[in-house]
């Protein structure tokens, strides 16, 4: 149960979206322009930059503006990017600061058992026991592994690492998350 990372739009704090409009990831930042020939800088906030290419329909900013990627090359640790519709640093600079999305149904299904951090945000989270501990409404990416933060309805928040022996089931479907808690990650 491997959960990939992608960043949600921030429309409310759980990042959901109003009812029938479609949910945006974050994919990167645009920065600056970069040469003279309509070149923007991004800085990377996807997992998977490779599926970035020619062709693809993206969206800057809040407003979600409509942006076909023209070309896309790496350049030290940004991708450089050009649209079709800003052919100088001057046009292009004002996408300065924004954040570029794809919209999620655009993202192709992951394999067997992993998952969108988009898809887990949200998720009821229950016990072996069926005990209602509260809903996951953050993951906080820490290198080893991801820690999902629970909140529940009264008391503390609740740390769970997304490890095989704590996370035991996950069905979208149902909008539950089904959990082991090891000794010591409740607070007595």
């Amino acid at each position: 149960m491997t959960p990939r990372r992608s960043s949600s739009q921030d429309n409310d704090k759980s990042g959901s979206p109003p009812t029938g409009e479609p949910v945006f990831l974050a994919v990167g930042k645009l920065r600056r322009p970069h040469g003279v020939h309509g070149e923007i800088q991004m800085d990377v906030l996807t997992d998977f930059p490779e599926r970035l290419v020619a062709g693809v329909m993206v969206y800057a900013g809040t407003e979600h503006r409509p942006l076909r990627l023209k070309n896309v090359r790496p350049h030290d640790q940004v991708l450089l990017l050009t649209f079709g519709e800003f052919t100088t640093p001057e046009a292009v600079g004002e996408l300065r600061n924004q954040v570029l999305f794809v919209r999620a149904d655009d993202r192709p299904p992951l394999p067997e058992g992993e998952y969108y951090h988009h898809e887990l945000i949200g998720l009821r989270v229950v016990d072996e026991n069926g005990n209602v501990l509260g809903k996951l409404t953050e993951i906080l990416e820490t290198g080893a592994n991801d820690v999902y933060l629970v909140r529940p309805d009264t008391g503390s928040d609740i740390l769970l690492p997304a490890i095989e022996d704590v996370i035991l089931a996950i069905d979208l479907t149902a909008g539950e998350m089904r959990v082991h808690l090891l000794p010591g990650l409740l607070a007595e």
